[in-house]
């Protein structure tokens, strides 16, 4: 991988230097618009966001440099199974849109804590506010920033901690000064250039192959179906119908650093035509990141390491002067995850801790300070955390984390949609789930990895079934305990909340029914191959 720093010429030195000088251009005008008012804040962009940032924004957090590498090694091992977890979660984010999103708007929350702590309580916002916390500096700070930190070591060669510095430093400077605001316009510019640059490389890989009929011929048919048999020890059908769901609940539905460009939505109809963008963009995941690594497969087989597949292609196929571009894009898909992290992690603390807990006549600009302050303290966090990482050797921690990282879904997910759907819920039921429920999904998860690890004991399932069974059962305890509740402590229908929640434009409707018709018959096209 490192041969690309030989490889660079002036030309790709300015590519870098220019895109570096238009971001910071980007960054600055909406970090210090003229047009700033009083009330204006840090954490949702004043909200201003229309469909279009809405969408480049969500797709820039989604987009981390562990989705270009996973995608093409998956795609050089299977095909294009993986293209499921982008493609069937048009289901999750139409619930966002349709369900979810017209209940957060209503309610005229900046976090996901508050709006439960609206129908629960305090007790209630509390424990998520530390849960979500917790799950941003992990699974979206610190192992975003060590894929992106590892991926920057291994093709410009220098150490980890300078990487890492330098990456939190850039993406916390866009938070900082301009929040959601700046982070959102960033990301449009950023997922463009993805999109250009990607796509370049498709192109040249398959003017390599000798076009798309070729590339079909010299690959296994089986590469084609989305939909694999229930043989199928990777990928069963089964295990992605049953098992996703879970994961796409929570992650699309109720993350903080998803859902935050839909409450930074100008209004309801800009959220829910943002998040249908979103869905539509998913669809490139196939031609820009999935097809990159099958073309490796007929170009360069035989790879050591599957991983290999994205950054083997970019060294051997683009020509001196685009080897700038492969590092912009590795920069932009760093910067969009890191800096919507960064700018959750500040509006949970501030809206959810500070004000709540600490100071509740906090004015405007003390807020502001204590947002900027806890961007600050993140930045810190996430390189300790990524240091402490690296330094533990002998385990491919990464892969270990993510997969620990899929068993915090299952209660986030029980509680959401038995509180959007189930008026009968009790603050009893939800308390239960997101504590003693946490501890219980997280438990089977390092059992799973670790105590008993399932390459050795071979009567686990597959983890996405895990997933759903915890998933399954905690639902259960939930329902029984809100049935058997004697004194239920359950949610008092906001009369002002309920009136405020408007019903979806036409416009929008027309944007999800056309989605869904391309995905149905994505779905029909690869299958059966």
């Amino acid at each position: 991988m490192g041969n690309i720093v030989e490889r660079l010429t002036s030309l790709d030195y300015f590519i870098v230097i220019a895109y570096l000088i238009i971001l910071i251009i980007i960054g600055y005008r909406a970090s210090f618009s003229k047009k700033k008012n009083n009330d204006e804040t840090l954490f949702l962009a004043n909200k201003s966001l229309n469909w279009s940032s809405i969408g480049f924004n969500m797709w820039g957090t989604n987009v981390g440099p562990s989705m270009l590498l996973a995608f093409a090694s998956i795609g050089y091992s299977t095909g294009i199974v993986a293209v499921n977890f982008d493609w069937y979660a048009f289901i999750f984010l139409f619930l966002l849109a349709i369900v979810f999103a017209p209940k957060y708007l209503a309610a005229k929350v900046s976090t996901m804590p508050e709006f439960m702590g609206n129908r629960y309580g305090d007790s209630t916002q509390n424990i998520l506010a530390w849960y979500a916390l917790v799950k941003i500096l992990i699974s979206w700070l610190s192992l975003g920033l060590f894929a992106g930190g590892f991926l920057v070591r291994q093709i410009l060669g220098i150490p980890m901690w300078q990487s890492v510095t330098v990456l939190v430093a850039f993406a916390g400077l866009f938070t900082f000064f301009g929040g959601l605001k700046a982070i959102a316009k960033v990301n449009v510019f950023q997922m463009i250039l993805l999109i250009a640059v990607s796509l370049s490389l498709m192109l040249l890989g398959l003017n390599k192959v000798g076009g798309l009929s070729a590339l079909y011929q010299k690959t296994p048919h089986h590469f084609w179906n989305l939909i694999q048999p229930a043989s199928d020890p990777k990928y069963p059908w089964y295990a992605i119908l049953l098992g996703y769901p879970v994961a796409a609940v929570a992650f699309f539905c109720t993350d903080q650093s998803m859902v935050q460009s839909v409450l930074g939505a100008k209004n309801l109809k800009q959220g829910q035509l943002g998040v249908s963008f979103i869905g539509w963009l998913k669809i490139l995941s196939l031609p820009l990141f999935i097809g990159t690594g099958i073309l490796c497969y007929v170009l360069f087989p035989g790879l050591k390491d599957p991983n290999e597949a994205y950054m083997t292609m970019v060294t051997n196929l683009f020509p001196p002067g685009m080897n700038g571009l492969v590092i912009v894009v590795l920069i932009a898909v760093l910067v969009g995850t890191i800096g919507s992290s960064l700018n959750s992690l500040s509006t949970v603390f501030t809206m959810d801790i500070y004000v709540k807990k600490i100071n509740p006549q906090a004015s405007n600009k003390q807020i502001i300070r204590i947002g900027r302050w806890a961007v600050v303290a993140g930045c810190i966090f996430a390189v300790v955390v990524v240091l402490a990482i690296d330094n533990i050797k002998g385990l491919n921690l990464f892969d270990v984390f993510q997969s620990v990282l899929g068993f915090i879904a299952p209660p986030l997910s029980v509680v959401f949609l038995l509180t959007v759907f189930w008026k009968r819920t009790t603050r009893k039921a939800v308390n239960f789930t997101l504590s003693i429920g946490s501890i219980l999904s997280l438990g089977v998860g390092v059992t799973y990895l670790w105590i008993l690890p399932s390459d050795k004991y071979t009567f686990w399932p597959h983890y996405l079934m895990l997933s759903f069974f915890i998933f399954a059962g905690l639902m259960i305890i939930a329902i029984l305990i809100s049935l058997l509740d004697r004194s239920p402590s359950i949610y008092t229908v906001n009369e002002e909340h309920q009136a405020n929640i408007e019903k979806p434009a036409k416009s929008v409707w027309i944007s999800w029914i056309a989605l869904a018709i391309v995905m149905v018959a994505l779905y029909l096209f690869f299958n059966g191959h």
